[in-house]
């Protein structure tokens, strides 16, 4: 292997006998991008025997894996980013060594920081058994970035020993080669202090970090699980299901006695599963999820939530019991050891999915006696009770519930629950209060609205009486969505309403223009001309309705046209 850092080497008569062993923990870099392309080649160095190393961010960026290349020449890959930062080029990685402890320097202290004027040397990378390295001087010591150092030194660098480690007397590390600028490049150069790479972490929020991103080497996990965990979530929705599974992978490898860990990876495992093979593995999780599990309830809990999750979404794999009889098993467990309001929340879905509406309902009504009670626990009652075909006015009544656990003005977080209140009632009749309830929706959403939200807010509206709002909706709603004839149909209906029939009749022939095998539209048509006295073009109209397969024409054809 040709020594990347062996330009300009000077060979030193009294080299400080720690040397050799010193410049074992240095070693090549090989990063590679796209389609294993070469990126990159540069230095870096192991920090500790587990194979913590630095080098410089510059060389990893883009990159897609790397490896580096110890002083015996023996490569081994690089596993995970630990941390980067690029105002200052500087990157914290692992290495995978297999078990093995590596050479590694001894990062300086505080009291051992080499001042003005002490002696420093640089360690080139170098397969040779050697005492070659660069000496030099400490020309100055800045701060930067609050508390860290950032030195000028006395000795020349070329390009290629960037990223080698610069050591103090005793052979302690102190500071990383950056590249020289300014005029003198001959003689000075700089390094930063290596206390601020090793600061370098990934945080729970690192997956929104740009230099991070900009790395496309796995990243390494949180130092603690809490911010393990959000950092599982952030990456959740930014990783495709088969690389989050290496993430949770690393996790569980990380914290084992983690329970978020195994419920995580069973549902991402669960997401992808094909086979019974891979449902085993889901199952294999869902039993180490119950055995570290702190309480038990809860293990019962999250194993009910997994399988009613395969019982919605793939029961076509036929996996041995799963069923929701098994969710049911698994909740009624859960409650038996604590009866939590959550845990019969959960009973009432998998009830209301058996279609055993009045269980569900009791489930539900006493999660609304509870302090759980929500908009959410009452919308499902209101839904279930609906379902039943109870009478409507109890429905709405939950639905005011519902509404009850707001304060106006309403946030947006209310928007959903408006629609729904604002439905039902318009199945009660009382299109005023739906209207009421429309017009509220539309602030919370600051108007930022659809063309099916004008079209339902027109049908309250002409219900209402208020046919001035219904014709300004359902235009708005044609607009936004020109080529639903449905909506010009109405549009047509609301004017013969208000007596507008020659607005009517326009926009209809204009709509069959368009769609001629619409047959609402010739329906509609025809008793525009009846309201226009012209009785034997309405005839031919329901006629055509009639045979464009319209049903609701029949009624009119016996009425007017026998």
């Amino acid at each position: 292997m040709v020594s990347l850092c062996a330009v300009s080497q000077i060979v030193m008569a009294q080299a400080p006998k720690w040397v050799e062993k010193a410049k074992k923990a240095v070693f090549s870099v090989i990063t590679y991008g796209e389609d294993d392309k070469l990126l990159n080649t540069g230095n870096g160095f192991f920090v500790s025997e587990n194979g913590v190393a630095l080098s410089d961010y510059s060389l990893f960026k883009g990159a897609k894996k790397a490896v580096i290349v110890n002083s015996e020449g023996k490569q081994m890959p690089v596993e995970s980013i630990m941390g980067a930062d690029d105002m200052y080029d500087v990157v914290k990685f692992k290495v995978a060594i297999s078990g093995k402890k590596v050479p590694a320097l001894v990062l300086v202290g505080e009291a051992s920081s080499p001042v003005v004027g002490a002696p420093v040397y640089l360690l080139p990378y170098s397969t040779r058994k050697d005492r070659s390295v660069i000496s030099g001087k400490v020309e100055a010591v800045d701060k930067v970035s609050g508390n860290y150092k950032y030195y000028t030194l006395g000795l020349q660098l070329k390009d290629k020993m960037v990223s080698c480690p610069v050591v103090n007397e005793e052979g302690m590390v102190m500071g990383i080669a950056q590249k020289s600028s300014g005029r003198d490049t001959a003689t000075i150069c700089y390094a930063v202090d290596v206390a601020l790479a090793m600061d370098q972490h990934v945080t729970a929020l690192s997956y929104a970090d740009q230099t991070l991103r900009s790395i496309g080497i796995k990243k390494a996990l949180p130092d603690t699980e809490e911010q393990a965990l959000v950092f599982l979530f952030m990456a959740s929705s930014q990783l495709s299901p088969e690389r989050y599974a290496v993430v949770l992978d690393d996790f569980i490898e990380q914290y084992p006695e983690s329970s978020d860990g195994y419920y995580r990876r069973a549902i991402n495992r669960l997401a992808l599963a094909k086979t019974k093979d891979d449902m085993k593995l889901v199952e294999e999780d869902m039993k180490r999820l119950k055995d570290v599990s702190e309480k038990e309830d809860e293990g019962y809990y999250n194993c009910a939530r997994l399988i009613y999750d395969y019982t919605i979404n793939h029961s076509d794999i036929g996996y041995e019991d799963w069923s929701f009889d098994k969710a049911l098993e698994n909740i009624q467990k859960a409650l038996e050891i604590n009866p939590l309001p959550v845990y019969m929340q959960f009973e009432g879905d998998i009830y209301y999915a058996q279609k055993d509406y009045a269980k569900a309902l009791a489930c539900y009504e006493e999660v609304n006696k509870s302090e759980l009670a929500s908009p959410a626990t009452f919308l499902n009652a209101a839904r279930t009770k609906e379902v039943m075909q109870a009478p409507v006015e109890e429905v709405v009544s939950l639905m005011d519930s519902c509404m009850a656990r707001f304060t106006k003005p309403y946030t947006l977080e209310a928007a959903p629950y408006l629609l729904e209140r604002a439905r039902i009632l318009m199945v009660a009749g009382k299109s005023r209060q739906a209207l009421l309830d429309y017009d509220d929706y539309y602030k919370v959403a600051n108007g930022e609205v659809n063309d099916v939200f004008y079209y339902w807010r027109e049908q309250a509206a002409l219900e209402s009486k208020q046919y001035q709002r219904a014709l300004d909706d359902i235009a708005k709603a044609i607009e936004l969505n020109p080529e639903e004839v449905m909506y010009k149909s109405e549009q047509a209906m609301v004017n013969l309403r208000v007596g507008r029939n020659e607005e009517a009749l326009n926009i209809l022939n204009g709509v069959i223009a368009g769609k001629p095998d619409y047959a609402e539209a010739y329906r509609l048509q025809g008793l525009t001309y009846l309201q226009m006295k012209k009785k034997e073009d309405a005839c031919r109209s329901f006629a055509k309705a009639k045979e464009l397969g319209d049903t609701l024409v029949d009624d009119l054809i016996e009425k007017y046209c026998k």
